[in-house]
């Protein structure tokens, strides 16, 4: 595999790149226990974009693992995981915001930047805004479902330099926003930085 771009994205940071079809994008947890929210737009047409739902019902699946086809709005595969050695990756606990901060964690938290925020700066550098915020993937987050159906935000399952790789089916818009979250288990209460490597 030929690498054309290697990049440190800083713990609380966003980052956008476009993956070209074909191309693989790896995104190593570099200090382990860093949730990294995610989400897919076309490259060509940002309108069709990554879909939780279309997703989990193809694969009859709630978590995210070696052979997922991560699926859009169109119900058309986006990327595909093709390597994964932490094991499965959430795709229904969403992403932080100032808004449920304050509700999970007291008005305090208000001010605490959210991955909501990120997402909105960073889709701000490809013409997108707010209402292009959908449900993302978090990789390397551990969500189970509770035996009452409520969902546990706990422990992460990853380690230092645990990694998950994507496959490009189509040319796709990237934005991930590596979380900044404190207040729950999500990141250890300490969020660190993660890698991005893009082969062809």
């Amino acid at each position: 595999m030929n690498p054309v771009y290697d990049f440190t994205i800083p713990a609380r940071a966003p980052w956008s790149h476009v993956v070209k079809a074909g191309q693989s994008l790896r995104i190593v947890d570099l200090e382990g226990n860093q949730a990294v929210d995610c989400i897919l737009y076309d490259a060509a047409d940002p309108t069709e974009r990554y879909s939780a739902q279309e997703t989990i019902v193809a694969q009859n699946n709630l978590f995210l693992t070696v052979g997922t086809k991560l699926m859009s709005t169109e119900g058309r595969p986006m990327m595909t995981v093709t390597a994964d050695n932490v094991g499965r990756h959430d795709t229904i606990g969403g992403a932080c915001s100032c808004e449920s901060n304050t509700l999970r964690y007291g008005h305090h938290t208000k001010h605490q930047h959210a991955c909501v925020e990120n997402f909105i700066y960073e889709l701000g550098q490809h013409g997108l805004g707010k209402r292009d915020v959908v449900s993302n993937i978090n990789f390397f987050m551990n969500v189970p479902v509770m035996p009452d159906g409520a969902l546990g935000i706990v422990d992460g399952i990853s380690a230092p330099g645990k990694f998950v790789e994507l496959k490009a089916d189509r040319d796709t818009l990237v934005v991930i926003s590596n979380c900044p979250q404190i207040n729950n288990p999500c990141n250890g209460f300490n969020p660190t930085p993660v890698r991005v490597t893009i082969t062809e």
